[in-house]
């Protein structure tokens, strides 16, 4: 089903065609573009209250500047669907996050609009401003270089290393800050309270207002009015907010707030801004899922719903009659409390993901012991270590994909120091939709190197549960344990909790010729490829590995004494990754097996569903099953 945009969207196949329209104009596109995302989210999918809360903003950014010759950069990402709707790829849009369709983030081999690939969060500023510092070095003193960050994302460190840099510069920047205090969880922290305490100062705002209009009189008696009222303003701020303006501190020329909902002010202020050189920040005060009611009510919920009726606002969900395996984010969320209720060191941190990790379970129940960071991994694992120096057992959940983000500080401050952190990685293998930006692809190679780190990796619900409670005992060190996301294969998972042995595999089955060795979920697969196989009367063996570091040795070398064909399957890089690691025993111990490893190969993967991305890169069930006939040379079954 192909969505009929509206009257004045359906011309717009270019920024270029948005500026041709009048102003009178401008508050009909933001309807028809607000609408055309709702239409197509409802019905295909993706992310939706970021994108509606900034649809005035995209349409007053593109009309008031000369994209994609001034350069706009979006932080995250999640906001970005006016902004492609506008640039050319509306007639395609509803293929967005599908296989072989469009990005759900902004990309630059995507579109010529899309100034910096995003995907995590906090980069805009410095992207930005590395274009405008080169903009000055190639003399191209007319174009303009505008990072638009949420008020979330301006927690991280990264953000505020850039605007240390840019307001020490003088290049042409314009910082666009969205204040709606949410990320995809309510925001915390003193950030957060600061821009609160401006957004809601009535006398601030009166004085500004006054301010405002008092400049926009007098400003035809040459800029030097302008100046001293700038410097005015800037004093009554830091009077009346009993503070002086953290940006304007920084260096930054500081404007609003102002309602980011306004198309036509919007466009008057960006207009007025294009005129002043220099590093700057317009504070723009918006509503995630404005124009929705449910998602401005609800805006965790509608973060990313799902399909769902647009009239009622139902969000569909599938019913099964049948108990149904719940999804691994939240056996950790519900094996993290239960663990924390019998052991008074178990303490949570998640760096701004307490729904997606569910975090939220521990949180709601011991507040004071299960702590969200905000956007700032490496202050989440650093501040974990702090943590386990005093004797706690912190459980640090952060997606595989943004780990990356905090791995200096998993090398410098935990694992130097031996310390007792638990790292729980979700997300771990493909994310799916969200595509290459979230693969959890790397972490086994990049974990696994680090001396004093635990790797492992849980089969199912029961596995997992196990590993926690393994990795909370006293006399541990750091420990990762990765997991996918979506959901395992126990609809009773509710298990005892049991001691496993560090480094110590499980036999799935022994076998003849070909030993399968997997780690993590997706030995689920060779389970079903076994039971293929048998009915073939082949009987490959299977062993759960559990661990990339340390290895169970004494199960490699009765695997390798008794096989001369191994295949090794994980749901991550091939580079550095458990199969490389299988391949480095069998070399350090002298044996010579034919070895073969399936797993994601030395290339960007893009989006798509996890079993099409299983599929394309040859781990599927299908593709486990076609190996494992190969090195048993017998017919491949159509």
């Amino acid at each position: 089903m192909i969505i009929e945009p509206g009257e004045l969207l359906a011309k717009i196949n270019s920024p270029a065609d948005l500026r041709q329209l009048s102003e009178d104009q401008l508050q009909q596109v933001c309807q028809e573009l607000r609408q055309f995302i709702i239409d197509n989210v409802s019905i295909y999918g993706g992310h939706f209250g970021a994108s509606l809360g900034v649809v005035e903003m995209t349409v007053a950014l593109h009309y008031v500047f000369n994209t994609p010759y001034d350069q706009l950069v979006w932080d995250v990402g999640h906001q970005a669907y006016g902004h492609k709707i506008l640039t050319g790829r509306r007639d395609n849009f509803h293929t967005n996050r599908k296989l072989n369709g469009i990005s759900g983030f902004p990309k630059r081999k995507e579109s010529e609009y899309d100034a910096f690939g995003v995907g995590h969060s906090s980069t805009s500023i410095s992207a930005a401003l590395g274009m405008a510092v080169a903009s000055q070095y190639k003399k191209e003193y007319d174009r303009h270089h505008i990072a638009v960050i949420g008020d979330g994302s301006m927690t991280a460190g990264m953000a505020f290393e850039a605007l240390n840099h840019g307001g020490a510069s003088d290049a042409d920047l314009l910082v666009v800050l969205n204040d709606n205090c949410m990320s995809i969880d309510p925001n915390v922290g003193a950030l957060k309270e600061y821009l609160t305490d401006i957004t809601t100062s009535r006398t601030y705002n009166k004085v500004r207002d006054e301010i405002w209009n008092i400049l926009g009189k007098i400003s035809k008696f040459g800029p030097n009015a302008q100046q001293i009222l700038a410097k005015v303003e800037s004093g009554i701020k830091a009077t009346l907010l009993k503070q002086s303006n953290l940006f304007e501190s920084l260096n930054f020329r500081y404007f609003g707030p102002i309602d980011g909902h306004d198309v036509n002010h919007l466009a008057l202020v960006l207009k007025d801004l294009k005129k002043i050189p220099g590093p700057k920040i317009l504070h723009c005060v918006t509503v995630k899922g404005k124009g929705f009611a449910l998602a401005e009510k609800e805006q965790t919920k509608w973060h990313a719903p799902g399909l769902f009726d647009k009239v009622t606002g139902e969000i569909y969900k599938v019913h099964h009659t049948t108990p149904q395996p719940p999804k691994y984010q939240d056996v950790f969320g519900h094996t993290l409390l239960e663990m924390a209720e019998k052991n008074e060191k178990i303490m949570g941190v998640t760096p701004a993901m307490p729904s997606g990790s569910s975090m939220n379970i521990m949180m709601a129940a011991m507040p004071d012991r299960a702590l969200d960071v905000g956007i700032a991994e490496q202050h989440a694992v650093t501040f974990s270590a702090g943590l386990a120096t005093q004797g706690l057992v912190p459980f640090c959940n952060i997606y595989s994909s943004f780990m990356q983000r905090g791995y200096d500080q998993v090398v410098h401050d935990v694992c130097l120091q031996n310390l007792h952190v638990v790292f729980c990685l979700d997300r771990a293998g493909f994310a799916g939709a969200d595509g290459q930006t979230h693969h959890g692809s790397y972490d086994i190679a990049y974990m696994r190197c680090i001396p004093n780190m635990v790797v492992s990796s849980p089969m199912n619900e029961q596995e997992l549960r196990n590993l926690m409670y393994t990795a909370s005992q006293d006399g541990m060190g750091p420990f990762t344990i990765r997991y996918p996301r979506g959901e395992g294969v126990m609809p009773e998972w509710r298990t005892p909790l049991e001691l496993i042995e560090v480094g110590k595999g499980r036999v799935i089955q022994e076998g003849e010729e070909v030993a399968i060795l997997t780690i993590g979920h997706i030995g689920n697969y060779a389970v079903d490829v076994c039971k293929n196989l048998r009915m073939d009367g082949l009987r490959p063996g299977h062993y759960d590995m559990r661990f990339a570091k340390p290895l169970d040795e004494k199960m490699l070398h009765h695997i390798f004494q008794k096989y001369d064909k191994v295949l090794t399957v994980e749901d991550g890089c091939l580079q550095g990754g458990f199969g490389s690691a299988v391949l480095e025993f069998m070399a350090d111990h002298g044996y010579n097996a034919q070895v073969k490893r399936l797993g994601i190969p030395d290339m960007i993967v893009e989006h798509g569903s996890q079993m099409e991305l299983h599929r394309l890169c040859g781990f599927d069930l299908d593709g486990i099953e076609r190996t494992v006939r190969e090195l048993m040379d017998v017919t491949v079954r159509v």
